[in-house]
């Protein structure tokens, strides 16, 4: 029988875990830099605060809906982050070089983010809806090619989005396609179109030359800090608040290098707790993959797994200078309102599905 009433509390427990250690590791990251930059300590704390209230809120309403009628809204949605993505181009806020946000009135926010939701809801209802087999060749083409106007788009400004996006496309089609082969060539066409993404921009070249090598380029000062942050803080670290290189040395280290500050201040330890509570997360949505009871139910749950598990990823990549520096945030623990507004509409979107897991 369906569970018609009843979500999956072992994905919401640990939400809330990361959200109540995501704030505790924002604050003690970011305080110094709230106090320098606007005399007040908790100035980020407070923003992220603020947007997490409405995105557990956002969580609580879309959980308690059927997904099979979002599901409906998916090409509208698709269009809307189309447009708003387009938007950016023209009309975007360039905040540290990059044009990501948009303002409407005093609130500011990130397209880019909203089109991670859009395009999993979008490959759920393309894939739920085709009358063609899912084992082609070309079906798999298809599905890639319609997803392409928004990586295009959100890749003119953000390369490691638009990565995460055709992440999130390959995963769905994974999970909807009992063979592998067919995948070894959609690595390849990956591979080559992230190479011409690559070469589009010089500043992207640079940023390969200065993973290689970070100690000859001056911008190579933020990835140097981050290492020494890490190596620092040994098994045990200097303690929550201890930290030295969030004290000017690691640049905005609220943001995509927060990892680093963990790695300092709980060490060895603390790292791999938080490693650990994003490992359970991920292996929880691939449970309500599994037991979903439909296909889009499926790819929803799969999608959403995807996006976590690659963007932690790629996180912790950069941070340990494992590959070039792109610009991702740790999932609900850096700063960035609009990033845990929508992560926490889809941990909804996830609880949706787990409502009728059979």
């Amino acid at each position: 029988m369906k569970k018609k009433y009843s979500i999956d509390y072992t994905l919401l427990v640990l939400v809330m875990i990361l959200i109540i250690c995501g704030l505790v590791l924002l604050f003690s990251t970011s305080a110094y830099n709230g106090r320098v930059k606007f005399h007040d300590s908790a100035y980020y704390f407070k923003k992220q605060l603020f947007a997490t209230a409405l995105g557990f809120f956002a969580m609580i309403i879309v959980s308690r809906m059927d997904y099979h009628k979002l599901l409906a809204l998916a090409p509208a949605l698709y269009v809307l982050s189309l447009l708003l993505s387009l938007a950016v181009l023209f009309f975007g806020d360039e905040y540290n070089g990059s044009r990501r946000w948009l303002s409407i009135g005093p609130l500011s926010f990130q397209p880019s983010e909203y089109a991670k939701l859009a395009v999993i809801l979008f490959l759920a209802y393309v894939i739920d809806r085709s009358k063609r087999k899912t084992t082609g060749i070309w079906f798999m083409i298809m599905i890639l090619v319609s997803v392409l106007p928004i990586v295009a788009l959100v890749g003119s400004n953000n390369l490691s989005t638009a990565i995460i996006i055709l992440g999130i496309a390959v995963i769905t089609i994974f999970v909807s396609n009992p063979h592998y082969l067919p995948f070894i060539g959609i690595g390849c066409a990956g591979v080559g179109l992230v190479t011409v993404f690559l070469g589009m921009e010089s500043y992207r070249m640079e940023r390969l030359a200065i993973w290689r090598n970070p100690e000859a380029y001056e911008k190579g000062f933020q990835t140097i800090q981050g290492l020494y942050a890490i190596g620092s803080g040994g098994v045990f670290g200097k303690g929550l608040g201890s930290s030295l290189q969030k004290l000017g040395f690691v640049p905005e280290a609220q943001n995509d290098m927060i990892f680093s500050i963990i790695c300092e201040e709980t060490g060895l330890v603390g790292a791999s707790l938080v490693i650990l509570i994003f490992v359970l997360l991920v292996w929880r949505l691939m449970v309500i993959s599994t037991h979903a009871p439909d296909l889009p139910g499926a790819l929803i749950a799969a999608g959403i797994m995807g996006h976590m598990a690659i963007q932690v990823i790629l996180n912790i990549a950069v941070v340990t200078n494992t590959i070039p520096n792109t610009g991702i945030t740790l999932p609900f623990i850096s700063y960035g309102g609009t990033s845990v507004l929508f992560l926490l509409s889809e941990m909804g979107l996830a609880l949706s599905v787990s409502r009728q897991m059979l």
